[in-house]
């Protein structure tokens, strides 16, 4: 059976429109994963995505994988020494951009405000790489939170649409 999704298509433009999170702890650490393997990033799209079906990367080969975290920047958030969440980086060099592909904490760290923390310090990061924009998109499918955590930090709804999803296709 078919459901209506709405999909959000969010940007900011600068560093300077960025409304940063509040949310302070000398416990969180995010850092760029320099060993991307395959199986640590599949557990991670797979069990924070899995109540937002996150399910169309379960199906691509480990070749592709890897092909994949080649072409992006991977970052995780710690607490000390437990995994919070991730998010990845897609730069596209011909429209001198950067997208959130993906960005997800566990179900465990939910309104909290460290979601704000993760999109704050993904926005800030791209920006540091001179992107002209940074692009996220959501939909209906996802955490209720997300669409208010985007536009929360400054970036702005620039494209709507309305998809129908099968969750059995998957």
């Amino acid at each position: 059976m078919n459901r209506k999704i709405q999909r959000f298509y969010l940007k900011i433009n600068s560093l300077k429109d960025l409304i940063k999170s509040n949310y302070i702890s000398s416990e969180l650490k995010i850092t760029l994963e320099k060993n991307k393997e395959i199986n640590f990033y599949k557990f991670l799209y797979k069990e924070i995505g899995k109540d937002f079906f996150w399910k169309d990367r379960l199906k691509w080969t480990d070749n592709y994988w890897f092909d994949y975290l080649n072409s992006i920047d991977f970052y995780v958030l710690k607490n000390k020494e437990a995994i919070v969440g991730f998010y990845e980086l897609f730069f596209n060099k011909d429209i001198n951009s950067s997208e959130i592909a993906y960005l997800g904490i566990f179900k465990e760290y939910y309104n909290k405000g460290i979601g704000g923390f993760l999109l704050t310090d993904a926005i800030i990061r791209s920006f540091q790489k001179q992107v002209n924009q940074v692009l996220i998109h959501t939909c209906t499918l996802d955490h209720p939170n997300a669409l208010k955590n985007y536009i929360a930090r400054g970036m702005k709804i620039y494209k709507t649409e309305e998809i129908y999803y099968n969750p059995e296709n998957f």
